[in-house]
């Protein structure tokens, strides 16, 4: 993996060997007198960004400085690897950076990543979200799509209440365990005392997380729990100082020089 410095007048990345930043075109001091000495690996040299495992298949603590202009994380190929952790895909995620700005995008990998919401986040039909080690699937409801009609005449179901949206719990093999719902439309999920509970996950917040229907969909709002709620990503997301990402078995924190 090729090294790359930082310009001292805008911050961009200046790919190894350019004596010229790209981005401002200023001279990059660095290139006069550089040498050829190497450093003993590439998590020792510095860089703008990097991740710190804090849970995962291999040493907790360890960071993995991103110096390239792309990282390809996954469990055989790319710069940041996990080669113990079979729940990841050979290549499952991608940390690059555009615009001197970071951003990651998941590799169409089969169990997904994951990025801790800040805010109350909008989740679309068919999102799937972690809550300590559990991973609950959300799906929205609509009764005639649900109980086909026959001659106009509906399906009975009990009780037949106005539902949005129902909460799935992921078990092993993927499959889908219990399913809630709820009259109200807002769920909590947590450790004790909620909607949905799950006392045997000590990393559970006893009030976690919140489910609920606004504006013709649920939106995700973590309770200020101890562990953060994690919401699947489709699309590319600007990571920031302190943002935390799950892939696979792996948990990092995401740290930006600024």
């Amino acid at each position: 993996m090729s090294s790359e410095r930082v310009c001292e007048n805008c911050s961009a990345v200046v790919p190894e060997g350019h004596h010229f930043c790209g981005k401002c075109g200023a001279r990059f001091a660095g290139g006069e007198g550089d040498d050829d000495t190497l450093y003993y690996g590439a998590m020792q040299a510095p860089g703008r960004a990097k991740l710190i495992l804090i849970r995962g298949e291999g040493l907790e603590g360890l960071s993995y400085h991103l110096n390239a202009t792309e990282h390809i994380a996954g469990r055989d190929e790319g710069a940041v690897l996990f080669p113990d952790d079979d729940y990841l895909d050979p290549k499952h995620a991608n940390f690059k950076y555009r615009d001197n700005n970071l951003f990651l995008t998941d590799g169409d990998s089969r169990n997904g990543t994951f990025l801790c919401a800040r805010e109350p986040e909008p989740l679309p039909d068919g999102a799937e979200i972690l809550v300590g080690d559990q991973r609950l699937r959300i799906e929205y409801l609509n009764i005639q799509h649900e109980y086909p009609m026959r001659n106009d005449t509906l399906m009975y179901v009990s009780p037949p209440k106005d539902y949005k949206f129902r909460v799935v719990h992921v078990v092993e093999g993927g499959r889908d365990g219990d399913a809630h719902c709820s009259v109200n439309n807002d769920i909590l999920v947590g450790r004790e005392g909620c909607d949905i509970n799950f006392p045997d996950d000590k990393h559970v917040s006893p009030r976690h997380c919140r489910l609920s229907w606004s504006d013709g969909g649920v939106v995700v709002e973590d309770q200020d729990s101890k562990n953060g709620t994690f919401v699947e990503i489709h699309d590319e997301r600007r990571l920031y100082h302190g943002d935390y990402v799950y892939f696979g078995s792996e948990l990092v924190r995401v740290e930006i020089n600024e």
